[in-house]
């Protein structure tokens, strides 16, 4: 599915989030260890937007982006390319159920718009705290459900009807946006997946609601 709306992410990205994706992406920039030269993991990166927005920060020596799309990772390659940061930064097909990276390897993993995509979510987290260095930190950025009963109305009445339908017609996969509705319905958010960080194994986790609640970034480090 992400291979057929690759040509049209990044554009509905900006459109349908009103751009609130971009200052969301660099939100999770603010939440890094304070230390420097650390080693990235982005999961389901994509077209490598959070790749690049955590390495801007300036913390990050190298970085790795994982995600099956490979359709996904061609456009996230020619940004790299074009900002000449192919030996810091490189992106490779692969599961976030099962990474191919050896324990304790890196300092920070992120993973944005894509742990409710993921078929077993605390396989994937277990993994993710696996490769994860000691006193390492997962931000995990993710939609999640107002809390205030009016906004949360207009939510579900955009995410709905409005989303689909304009998704669909950009990028000629109406089914694709459709299913984006149905997982953020269903899939836990606030204190439910702080409890699904913590049967991972995590420590000191917490979240962060932005925009009224429409996402939010989960925070869980390896203690």
């Amino acid at each position: 599915m992400f291979d057929r709306i690759a040509h049209r992410y990044d554009l509905l990205n900006h459109l349908l989030s009103f751009n609130r994706d971009k200052a969301w992406r660099r939100k999770m920039t603010t939440l890094l260890p304070k230390r420097c030269d650390m080693n990235l993991l982005d999961l389901a990166t994509g077209t490598a937007d959070q790749l690049l927005a955590i390495y801007n920060s300036g913390q990050i020596a190298r970085g790795v982006g994982l995600d099956p799309a490979e359709e996904m990772l061609a456009i996230g390659r020619r940004k790299i390319e074009a900002r000449g940061l192919e030996d810091k930064l490189i992106l490779q097909a692969g599961s976030a159920e099962k990474l191919p990276f050896s324990d304790n390897s890196f300092d920070v993993i992120t993973i944005s718009f894509g742990i409710r995509n993921v078929t077993d979510v605390l396989k994937a987290l277990k993994e993710m705290r696996r490769v994860l260095k000691p006193e390492g930190r997962a931000l995990i950025l993710e939609f999640s459900l107002p809390r205030n009963a009016f906004i949360r109305t207009i939510y579900l009445l955009y995410f709905r009807h409005v989303l689909p339908r304009l998704g669909g017609f950009i990028s000629g996969d109406r089914e694709a946006y459709r299913y984006l509705n149905q997982t953020v319905e269903t899939f836990p958010h606030g204190k439910d997946f702080d409890a699904e960080m913590a049967r991972a194994g995590f420590g000191r986790f917490s979240h962060t609601p932005l925009t009224f609640g429409v996402a939010t970034i989960y925070q869980g480090d390896k203690v």
